[in-house]
């Protein structure tokens, strides 16, 4: 089962290797996602669904439960770490990646920093379980064990890096406390005002064929 599914890249990968005896379940709480998920893999179980109150079938346990850069969006994360303890089997497998502190991935800093200059401070919500202690310990308050920690890191690469940028840059404004107060109008504004500022960011990452930057995560695993 993978948890906070998105388009379902995850449960699409599961899919391609556990092959036609293998059963995947995704979940997400967001229905345009969904949409896209099940367009792309109509093969998949597909649901809509919160991560702190899953949709589950009476009696229904997985074998393996992953959640890919969503329990950091969850609010209530104990509520959500339980229930991906309840669908697992004895013995099953739960696997769970958050970003790491974007203070450790300097593209995604120096984007933060640009657009504090015009917002102010910025908690992003993406990198808020930068630190795999406190994961770890969520993970063993809700009673799973052997629970262990590493870090991952990749090499990601985008041949036009401006669509990313601007996805970016609605995200870090739509995170700030002085997005609140903003019209439409004014949001647009900032927005292409952060874009504008960010280019020598995007040049500074960028190597002749697109742009290209260190990108660390936390991977924890554990079992039920």
């Amino acid at each position: 089962m993978d948890i906070a599914c998105g388009t379902g890249i995850v449960a699409r990968v599961a899919k391609e290797r556990l092959g036609a005896a293998g059963y995947v379940v995704g979940i997400d709480i967001s229905p345009d996602m969904l949409a896209v998920a099940r367009t792309v893999a109509p093969d998949i179980d597909w649901r809509a669904g919160n991560a702190s109150a899953l949709p589950l079938r009476d009696g229904e346990q997985f074998d393996v439960v992953v959640c890919q850069q969503g329990l950091q969006f969850v609010p209530d994360k104990p509520a959500a770490a339980a229930e991906m303890r309840r669908a697992l089997a004895q013995g099953g497998m739960l696997a769970v990646a958050t970003w790491r502190s974007d203070e450790e991935i300097p593209f995604f800093r120096e984007l933060r920093r640009v657009a504090e200059r015009l917002l102010g401070p910025i908690a992003d919500l993406r990198h808020s379980f930068g630190n795999s202690a406190p994961l770890e310990a969520l993970l063993r308050d809700v009673g799973f064990h052997d629970v262990r920690s590493r870090t991952i890191s990749r090499i990601i690469r985008f041949e036009d890096g401006a669509p990313l940028l601007r996805l970016n840059t609605m995200a870090l404004v739509g995170m700030s406390a002085a997005c609140k107060a903003m019209t439409d109008q004014e949001r647009k504004r900032v927005v292409e005002d952060i874009v504008s500022g960010s280019a020598a960011v995007l040049q500074s990452h960028s190597d002749g064929s697109g742009v290209a930057f260190e990108l660390s995560a936390n991977l924890a695993t554990a079992k039920a």
